[in-house]
């Protein structure tokens, strides 16, 4: 799985399951964003809007649950 960890100017920073990458940015869609989750396809690197969505959500969850301890 990519994570787009983060945009630094004409860069981005991609973690992997094995580590970090570091892309230019016209490589990626004109709307990925911090967090969104990317696949590699024959034309190029794509969101995956499924898949940013499902992990937007465990993580929206997983907070809840910390909150919810206090």
């Amino acid at each position: 799985m990519w994570i787009l960890d983060r945009l630094e100017g004409d860069r981005v920073v991609i973690e992997t399951d094995e580590g970090g990458l570091e892309l230019p940015r016209q490589q990626l869609p004109p709307d990925a964003k911090e967090g969104d989750v990317l696949g590699s396809t024959a034309q190029g690197i794509l969101v995956d809007t499924a898949a940013t969505a499902r992990r937007r959500q465990e993580i929206a969850e997983k907070y809840r649950r910390l909150r919810s301890r206090k």
